[in-house]
């Protein structure tokens, strides 16, 4: 199946982007009649037919449209600090979306060493990333978050933070502190880990301390753990 990204997607003619399109015929060499799939990243997968295979504005109908495609089955808030190499940031973004994620938000930390990112490039790999993974839902990406802000802005059931500080309290594992269907936020801090007053803060805003197990993880494979814990959590 060859999926494209369509947001403003109006049935029942489409006329792809000149990127698209030169990929749908000079690269796939797609002709009249050929089949595609087309998703406006909402839910909904298109089914069409090529009809007009221009390499610069290539039109095509649409014949069957399937609404809620691929709905996971919970939400999960990734919220992590991006790595000072950015580019283990975007691998976790890209691996995110392929095991399944609703949110991501970089957070920004006491200890981060990334301060910010590249806005429109995460955007484009988590499209890229959909398309790849065959996906009708594109993830929410949201600029740069003060740790503290988006804490406390939290309201989701189930609020975890996954941190490395001897605190002296026990944590719980994660995949046993997500409770199944319900919404889950979870935060992955900088290399520096969180400080001991975000921790703090994060504890009073009723978020659960939790642990990966025995292993010292880097950022990046910490958060794409988590999200395949929550996947396996969410399925058994």
């Amino acid at each position: 199946m060859q999926l494209f990204y369509a947001p403003d997607i109006t049935p029942p003619l489409y006329t792809l982007g000149e990127e698209e399109s030169k990929h749908c015929v000079r690269v796939l060499r797609m002709g009249v009649g050929d089949t595609l799939h087309l998703t406006d990243g909402r839910g909904n997968l298109f089914r069409a037919q090529v009809a007009d295979p221009s390499p610069r504005h290539c039109t095509v109908q649409i014949v069957e449209t399937t609404p809620d495609y691929g709905r996971l089955p919970y939400e999960l808030t990734m919220a992590v600090a991006p790595t000072k190499n950015i580019d283990r940031f975007e691998w976790f973004l890209e691996k995110a979306v392929e095991v399944g994620v609703t949110r991501i938000v970089p957070l920004l930390c006491d200890h981060s060493e990334r301060r910010s990112i590249n806005d429109e490039r995460a955007r484009r790999i988590v499209v890229a990333a959909m398309k790849q993974s065959l996906k009708a839902f594109l993830p929410q990406i949201d600029p740069m978050t003060r740790f503290a802000d988006l804490v406390a802005s939290t309201s989701a059931p189930v609020r975890l933070i996954a941190h490395c500080a001897a605190t002296g309290q026990p944590k719980a594992y994660l995949p046993r502190a997500i409770e199944k269907g319900a919404p889950a936020v979870i935060l992955i801090g900088p290399e520096g880990d969180f400080s001991p007053e975000e921790i703090n803060f994060a504890l009073e805003n009723r978020f659960t301390a939790v642990t990966l197990g025995d292993q010292r993880l880097r950022t990046e494979t910490a958060a794409v753990a988590a999200v395949v814990m929550t996947s396996v959590a969410n399925a058994l």
